[in-house]
């Protein structure tokens, strides 16, 4: 399941919704918006996204995590809007009957999610606001899922 909202979520009431069924493993990632960013203070970050776009990619990357691993559910769920430093921006979730599955799946989903979402980020800092830009350490993570297993 993939949604786009404004608003935040209870990580633990998502991850209770997906228990149950032949589920033997759930695997799961928060990401935060960051304090710093290298050496500079953020002050808050802007998520922009392009309705309709954006939730046909994540679809995509859900589909094809779904090829490659036995998943018997998974969630993604990205906000956007003006957030704080501390604050939720995305949660993934993966549910399998094996940790395994539910491990590498989670991992492939953030790592693509980093660099194949149509997300633009806009960081606020003292000295006035700058969109962050792609890291090739993020490239280097996904490529790593370029090849089928």
């Amino acid at each position: 399941m993939i949604r786009v909202q404004r608003g935040n979520f209870d990580v633990g009431a998502e991850m209770a919704a997906m228990s149950g069924r032949n589920i033997g493993a759930l695997s799961s990632f928060v990401g935060l918006v960051r304090g710093e960013d290298g050496d500079e203070s953020v002050g808050a970050m802007t998520l922009e996204y392009y309705p309709g776009m954006t939730e046909k990619k994540l679809a995509e990357i859900e589909a094809e995590a779904h090829k490659r691993w036995a998943l018997e559910d998974s969630l993604v769920i990205h906000r956007y809007g003006r957030l704080e430093p501390g604050e939720q921006i995305v949660l993934v979730v993966t549910a399998s009957s094996h940790r395994q599955a539910a491990i590498e799946s989670c991992a492939f989903l953030i790592d693509w999610l980093k660099t194949s979402a149509p997300f633009w980020k806009l960081e606020e800092r003292k000295n006035g606001a700058d969109w962050v830009k792609a890291r090739e350490s993020d490239d280097a993570a996904a490529e790593k899922w370029s090849v089928k297993k």
